[in-house]
């Protein structure tokens, strides 16, 4: 067995950890990272993995530092199940409907005043927000 450390490392932010052994690739969490100057770019960055290849994905929590970068998992090309207990799943649909609002509100703001400083605005966008829900 094998454990890398995607995430979470060094930190108490961005849960994300790669189990692999011979038969399997499974993610534990898959959060955002929160705080600091850098976040924005870090959650956008590509994971240290290819998503097609995990196996599957298993959630601890609903926190948004474990469980915020899971539509970014998907976009990347993950497509096997998710395990996590149904409160959790549940609480995980909240979170994270709420985080593309609050992405969305972020992304009109900045948007708005690179306007109007004259500035190129063409590059924001709310990062995981995926409309299919």
């Amino acid at each position: 067995m094998r454990i890398k450390f995607c995430g979470a490392a060094g930190e108490v932010t961005g849960s994300c950890h790669l189990v692999q052994t011979d038969e399997a690739m499974v993610l534990m969490d898959c959060g955002v990272f929160q705080g600091g100057e850098e976040r924005h770019q870090r959650n956008r960055e590509p994971f240290p993995f290819d998503a097609r290849a995990l196996t599957a994905a298993l959630l601890s929590h609903a926190h948004l530092d474990h469980c915020g970068r899971l539509p970014l998992l998907v976009k990347a090309g993950f497509g096997g199940e998710i395990f996590a207990t149904p409160a959790t799943c549940d609480l995980t649909k909240i979170v994270l409907l709420d985080a593309a609002k609050l992405q969305e509100e972020d992304a009109t703001w900045k948007i708005k005043r690179l306007k109007k400083q004259g500035e190129d605005w063409s590059w924001v966008s709310a990062p995981f927000h995926d409309r299919r829900r």
